[in-house]
């Protein structure tokens, strides 16, 4: 259904910074950059893009908006630890098994807000 999520951010280095390290977290490689400076990430059949808004506008996060990634609850916690070291912000509950659901569940927020979160099926 999907061929690609894309997300913008007004320094891409800061973004490839961060992305590149939590990419790295679950197997994923850094990005290859296009010649118009987009950071494009590739990974298991699926892009992942990151570009200055083609509008010239700034960029913000979706408000309400998540971008989930599927991995494991290790996968998880290195991704998350990964964000958080390099240009990231916690947000939501800690990593961890949800109460009542069969999910684990990390999330974070880019450099340029960007809501983002990691999940596996536990139960």
């Amino acid at each position: 259904m999907f061929s690609h999520v894309m997300v913008g951010a007004d320094d891409i280095d800061a973004a490839k910074k961060f992305y590149d390290a939590t990419f790295a977290a679950f197997g994923g490689p850094e990005a290859i950059t296009d010649p118009k400076g987009r950071l494009i990430y590739q990974h298991n059949g699926g892009l992942f893009i990151v570009t200055k808004p083609i509008n010239g506008e700034p960029a913000c996060g979706a408000n309400g908006g998540t971008i989930g990634f599927r991995m494991n609850p290790e996968q998880a916690n290195a991704w998350h630890a990964a964000g958080v070291a390099n240009g990231g912000t916690a947000c939501e509950d800690p990593p961890g098994p949800r109460e009542g659901s069969p999910y684990y569940l990390a999330y974070l927020r880019d450099p340029a807000g960007n809501k983002l979160c990691a999940l596996d099926i536990i139960a």
